[in-house]
């Protein structure tokens, strides 16, 4: 993460978009389940070739336009829990009214003004995620808001929208797609440009995540929610960055996309400096490099390809500028090119490398008449995708000229970005024919019932239950929330050891590779019940639960007999720690009061999960102080 940067002096202008599944029976437009599969279940696969189509206005999106610059071929599983809707071979049925119930709850609890009818569009996308090169969307309400410690945040759409394909491999000219997540239904909540600062960002996406898993209705787990963050400063420009999964990482993205653009601000200023210029001359200097050494240039031209150069005059010592932890600008140009279908460029900041000597360096600057102040940018591959890619590589470096190019990119694991494509524009988007509007009443959104939110709950469960902080926050958002009311109340148990029963403990066995799983709701109540009559003590709890996982068809009492847990009345405690005294009688005198410790050592070690720990504690401090008045 870069130094911290005074964002207000910057200009920060900052968004985000939440993307997260809906826990639905069915599919948004089909009656499918909403399961991921193991790609090896797959019984079926076919393949697409896509390509761009006008929208309504008869333009085609420049974001689609640059998808098609190399064609490949998307081949999909299908499964015998996916039918003809996902393999566009059926059109769509009516949208999911599970799914859009969810939603306008949702937008209930964002304050949204909610649409009277929703229409669902297209949404031109043809990078193979879906197979019929669009994505269906429908929008549902906008002009809501959310409180953060930085004032309000405006939320200025909600839509629901069918999730992508499950990309399984890039072959380069063929991807390979699962079927199996297509058409899940999300919700798509897009944010004003209301966030001063990366740490003002995580805390809206908490707010928005907390709000939704608030429901009880969304999908959890890896990649089941996702965020896009749009980021700016003063002379910058507007740069959406796709596929923020960890949360801990929106700070370091929104950090390193505001300095991002700042040093490419400065690269510009130096470009302008030095009266820098981009022409058009693209170079062919395949016999230069004819007798090279280079394993990449001997490969493409061992295929056919050729050698393109341009050069960048008063570029050079820039391509390598760093502008992200372990990216320069030299990598932004590469991302460019790559698009054309190429492996990347070399370029003369890093030469001579890659087993590309000095002496062909020199020959490719004498070819390029490049002075010293000058760059140079090479690319080895089959012609067409050679021009292709020096086509880029100009274009990108003319941006350079002029500072921060708008445009999607890809977050990467460290928090830096990579390029995707071009921002869509409104030429992406046209109606879709196949999918009725669905009329939303007034008296359908009152009735919709809203849920209790976590934070409110939590709350409430160090008020009413004198819960510590920590307990009420993790309480508040488990699924097993209203079992631990039931605990409590019912059964009359502390709050905390209900907590750890149903959260703390469970965890702690799952790192020890327990079957969890095989703890139902009513498989705690009954060990929680078992708990509250005496049958097992507290310092039980944990050898009960991990016999009844081991061994999901015995009761609560059957494993607490399994597991030698049957608990010991007080008469029972009372001689065991009487007969433990007597025993030690000499060490009892010798050590005095501390005695205790080692003593109570011994005692659990016969009465653990038998017995209560503060019972044993009490009647052997009894004891002891008995045996030392005599």
């Amino acid at each position: 993460m870069p130094e911290s940067l005074d964002y207000a002096s910057l200009g920060l202008v900052c968004g985000i978009e939440i993307h997260q599944q809906l826990d639905t029976a069915a599919k948004l437009f089909c009656g499918c389940p909403t399961r991921i599969r193991d790609v090896e279940e797959s019984d079926h696969r076919f393949f697409r070739y896509l390509r761009p189509a006008r929208s309504e206005l008869g333009e085609i999106d420049r974001a689609a336009l640059e998808e098609v610059l190399v064609t490949r071929k998307f081949i999909y599983c299908s499964y015998d829990s996916t039918c003809l809707v996902e393999a566009d071979e059926e059109p769509p049925s009516e949208l999911n009214r599970e799914a859009l119930e969810i939603g306008l709850i949702v937008s209930r609890l964002l304050s949204m003004q909610i649409a009277d009818e929703v229409h669902t569009m297209r949404k031109i996308v043809i990078d193979g995620s879906n197979t019929s090169g669009f994505q269906r969307t429908a929008y549902l309400a906008s002009h809501g808001s959310i409180d953060t410690s930085c004032g309000d945040v405006g939320m200025e759409t909600i839509c629901l929208e069918e999730e992508a394909a499950r990309i399984i491999e890039d072959r380069g000219d063929e991807v390979v797609y699962s079927l199996d997540r297509l058409g899940i239904p999300l919700v798509e909540i897009c944010t004003s440009p209301d966030i001063v600062s990366p740490q003002h960002a995580r805390e809206v996406a908490q707010r928005l995540g907390m709000i939704l898993r608030s429901t009880g209705r969304v999908k959890r787990g890896l990649g089941t929610i996702r965020q896009d963050v749009n980021v700016s400063i003063r002379d910058g420009a507007r740069v959406e960055i796709k596929g923020v999964q960890d949360l801990n990482m929106i700070e370091t993205i929104v950090a390193v996309e505001a300095n991002r653009q700042l040093l490419l601000l400065k690269i510009r200023d130096e470009l302008l400096r030095r009266g820098a210029e981009v022409q058009g001359r693209v170079a062919d200097l395949t016999g230069i490099f004819a007798p090279s050494e280079s394993k990449v240039i001997k490969s493409a031209l061992g295929k056919g390809g050729v050698v393109l150069a341009v050069r960048l005059a008063g570029f050079a010592g820039l391509l390598g500028k760093e502008i992200q932890p372990g990216r320069r600008l030299g990598s932004e140009i590469s991302d460019r090119a790559k698009r054309a279908g190429v492996g990347g460029i070399f370029h003369s900041d890093e030469l001579p490398a890659y087993g590309i000597t000095q002496k062909e360096v020199e020959a490719v600057r004498s070819e390029l008449e490049a002075r010293e102040g000058d760059a140079v940018v090479m690319v080895a591959a089959d012609r067409g995708r050679a021009e292709a890619a020096m086509k880029a590589v100009l274009e990108r470096a003319r941006e350079a000229l002029v500072g921060v190019p708008e445009e999607t990119r890809r977050a990467l694991p460290q928090g830096t970005s990579e390029y995707m494509r071009p921002l869509p524009g409104s030429a992406r988007m046209y109606p879709e024919t196949d999918v009725p509007p669905v009329v939303v009443t007034p008296e359908y959104v009152s009735s919709l019932s809203l849920p209790e939110l976590f934070d409110e709950r939590a709350a409430r469960f160090e008020e009413e239950y004198g819960l510590g902080h920590e307990f009420a926050n993790l309480m508040a958002s488990s699924p097993n929330y209203q079992l631990f009311e039931e605990a409590v109340g019912k059964l009359s148990l502390p709050p905390a050891l209900v907590v750890r029963t149903l959260e703390m403990i469970p965890r702690e066995l799952a790192r020890e590779g327990i079957p969890i799983s095989n703890l139902t709701e009513d498989r705690y109540l009954d060990a929680l019940s078992l708990i509250a009559g005496g049958g097992v003590a507290k310092e039980g709890v944990p050898q009960l639960l991990e016999t009844m996982a081991k061994n999901p068809q015995l009761s609560a009492a059957q494993a607490a007999e399994a597991a030698g847990l049957g608990g010991v009345d007080r008469g029972g405690v009372e001689e065991v720690v009487v007969g433990i005294v007597a025993e030690k009688e000499a060490f009892v005198r010798e050590r005095g009061e501390a005695a205790l410790g080692p003593l109570m050592g011994l005692a659990m070690k016969e009465l653990r999960g038998k017995a209560d720990g503060a019972l044993i504690s009490s009647i052997l401090k009894r004891e002891i102080d008995r045996l030392l008045a005599e």
